[in-house]
């Protein structure tokens, strides 16, 4: 199928909106300057104060160039004057690089030569939320980012342009993150060239082949000793800092894990038992061997090395770390076969119809 057929626009570039939030929202807005889109404005979110924002702010990037920059409600998007603001601008395009939110359909008619989206998977697996996440509490380890036409269904258009990335086993969320932002910049660099032309082309997207997970939140990051050494650290990678960490409940409070790795250990002994105590950490018995933690931190106090944890906690072998905790939930890991849908948690924020972080 032919993408954006009509002709290129007269004068500087094609206009185009850009719909954007975090670092990826960057990586987008750099690249339509690069090829010579006009951006006319940008649709972005106000920083949320329950949330670590470790990101870059795509409303600075445009205010230092002085284009315009809108922050609307989620609600405000299907209002009549925020469409008649999207219309005065008679964009040519509409980008997505990691909109929060749906983009109303009337809205996406309003770019006569088509709206996109950037997502951080290899559609059409891990549709929906969090899929940088997903990819590392599953075990993969290949995933990439997508470029697709939006459409009504969240991440269902047709796909545009594809590029890969390996998964490292010490890859965790933040640094798999780095590795999609140059992906995302290869990929940009070789698509917006032919839709800025008018010479690209998309393919459909078989969502029968793909997978759909819905978004996570801090309550996901429980885990249970009992789980195996390689699921407990997919989980751990997964949700490190900068995201809120894996936990249990330890003396009647949250014991978060921010690293730890699986170890090698003859010993047998219950899940959540202290193994051994050393300079490289605290062995714990789990489900099919043994996990050392590396670094760890009791809710409200200080981050520690595990081994000053520990000391400070006079914890040594024989030791357990089972607390009296309501079971985990099903966080992981979770099927991709065909078509299969893993249902949103609550979260404040809806997916967008390129649904990321």
């Amino acid at each position: 199928m032919s993408v954006s057929p009509g002709p290129r626009t007269p004068g500087p570039g094609p206009r185009a909106l850009v719909f954007g939030y975090h670092t990826m929202g960057c990586v987008g807005f750099d690249a339509l300057t690069r090829h010579d889109f006009e951006i006319a404005a940008v649709f972005t979110h106000a920083d949320d104060p329950h949330e670590e924002v470790w990101w870059g702010s795509l409303a600075d990037r445009a205010g230092a160039r002085g284009i315009p920059v809108h922050r609307p409600e989620k609600v405000d998007l299907k209002s009549d004057t925020v469409t008649e603001l999207i219309a005065s601008y008679r964009p040519d395009f509409i980008f997505s690089f990691y909109f929060r939110w749906m983009i109303p359909t009337r809205v996406l008619a309003l770019a006569p030569r088509g709206a996109f989206n950037l997502h951080g998977s290899l559609l059409p697996r891990y549709r929906g939320r969090a899929p940088v996440n997903w990819v590392l509490v599953n075990g993969e380890t290949e995933t990439g980012v997508s470029l697709h036409t939006m459409v009504a269904k969240a991440d269902a258009g047709d796909l545009v342009d594809q590029e890969r990335v390996m998964i490292a086993v010490e890859d965790t969320a933040l640094t798999l993150y780095g590795k999609l932002e140059t992906a995302a910049r290869t990929m940009l660099d070789r698509a917006l060239p032919p839709l800025r032309d008018g010479q690209a082309h998309s393919r459909p997207m078989n969502l029968s082949e793909g997978s759909y997970f819905g978004g996570r939140t801090p309550e996901d990051g429980r885990f249970e000793w009992s789980w195996n050494a390689g699921r407990i650290y997919n989980l751990v990678r997964a949700v490190t800092h900068p995201y809120p960490g894996a936990f249990t409940t330890w003396c009647d409070g949250k014991l978060l894990v921010w690293w730890a790795v699986p170890s090698r250990s003859s010993a047998v002994a219950p899940p959540g038992t202290v193994l051994a105590v050393d300079l490289d950490g605290i062995t714990v018995a789990v489900g099919d061997g043994a996990l050392r933690l590396v670094t760890v931190q009791l809710a409200g106090r200080p981050e520690l090395p595990a081994c000053a944890f520990a000391l400070s906690h006079e914890i040594a072998p024989g030791t357990t770390l089972q607390g009296r905790s309501s079971s985990a939930p099903d966080n992981g890991p979770r099927t991709t076969d065909p078509g299969h849908s893993i249902p949103a948690r609550a979260s404040s924020r809806k997916p967008g119809n390129g649904e990321n972080p």
